[in-house]
């Protein structure tokens, strides 16, 4: 598998790669949307399109062949919605509902009869989704902790840089901390990174009983140490700096495989991670995709402040994501 975390080594008289510009030299999701390339579309609800922004994703994903979707809500919106941007439905289903949280069910409904592979939010509330998808008995749960992770491009950072949990779990404790962990370290598997280093984040990088986010980072690595969390390489405390940045590592005397060039970020809680992620995007000019992870299938959730390319790479990593979980389950069905 293509490793997707570092841009490939090129002659210098070689040419950027496709998407590649000045602003973001690796060029993070031009290698994801050239990883999706011949891989069919999948099939995707679209759940509760009803303004410009989340019907006009969908379709460009379907356009870009990322998707199959399945608009999921009030038909006449919908249709109304289309008609204004000037967009032909015809090739897709319609499931008609009659308001945002019946978008929600259904959608959810599509994934676990199988008719649907995955999902992507529309213009309702994340909450009124992720009510539907958490729900005990007839939601997409599964014995994991479901998580998201931020893929990032960020400009100042030579790799690309996973970010969790910003967006789904408000105050983690250590045993949801490793479900966390573990989903992000699959999803970096399957974007191309074998053993991604995994940096538990704190304010220090010292282990401190006053600080309960160094206690849980010592935790989750003596727990990688019993086979409890696999797959990846995992350090910490350690604090921001020291995670992303050799000379800040080296200068505290810390010697670690993971220290300087981390591949995922695991944030202490909410707080941090939404302050982290936006600061990355607004001050360090990253793009970021997310993906919701621990569920039957996987879930974009977009925002109406992301940029057509934004959207379009969140649909790239679920696309990848999705034909690997197919690619797993037709393997273990063989076996």
């Amino acid at each position: 598998m293509t490793n997707l975390s570092q841009p490939p080594v090129a002659p210098a008289t070689a040419s950027c790669p496709p998407s590649a510009d000045a602003q973001h030299p690796n060029n993070v999701f031009g290698r994801l949307f050239r990883a999706c390339e011949g891989l069919p579309a999948v099939r995707c609800a679209v759940v509760h399109p009803c303004d410009a922004d989340s019907l006009g994703g969908a379709i460009a994903a379907a356009q870009r062949g990322l998707i199959e979707p399945v608009l999921v809500g009030p038909q006449a919106k919908i249709r109304a919605v289309a008609k204004e941007g000037g967009w032909d439905l015809s090739p897709w289903r319609i499931v008609d509902t009659e308001h945002s949280h019946a978008a929600a069910d259904a959608a959810v409904a599509l994934a676990r009869a199988g008719e649907v592979q995955a999902l992507m939010k529309g213009s309702l509330h994340t909450d009124e989704l992720m009510g539907a998808v958490v729900a005990s008995a007839t939601g997409l749960r599964t014995a994991r902790r479901v998580s998201h992770v931020f893929v990032m491009d960020v400009p100042a950072y030579p790799r690309m840089l996973l970010v969790t949990d910003a967006a789904v779990n408000i105050a983690p404790t250590v045993r949801e901390k490793a479900d966390i962990v573990q989903n992000a370290i699959e999803l970096a598997h399957v974007l191309g990174v074998p053993e991604p280093k995994v940096a538990i984040l704190a304010a220090v990088e010292t282990v401190n009983p006053d600080m309960q986010a160094t206690v849980d980072a010592a935790m989750l690595c003596k727990m990688a140490d019993r086979g409890q969390i696999t797959g990846g390489l995992i350090d910490g405390p350690l604090a921001f700096d020291n995670a992303v940045n050799l000379e800040a590592a080296r200068t505290k005397h810390i010697v670690s495989p993971v220290a300087g060039q981390a591949d995922i970020l695991v944030v202490p809680d909410i707080e941090a991670g939404n302050m982290l992620a936006k600061q990355l995007q607004y001050l360090a000019g990253a793009d970021s995709a997310g993906i919701v992870l621990g569920t039957r299938v996987p879930i974009v959730l977009t925002s109406r402040a992301d940029s057509v390319r934004m959207r379009l790479a969140s649909t790239a990593v679920l696309k990848l994501l999705a034909h690997a979980r197919a690619q797993a389950l037709a393997a273990a069905v063989k076996a």
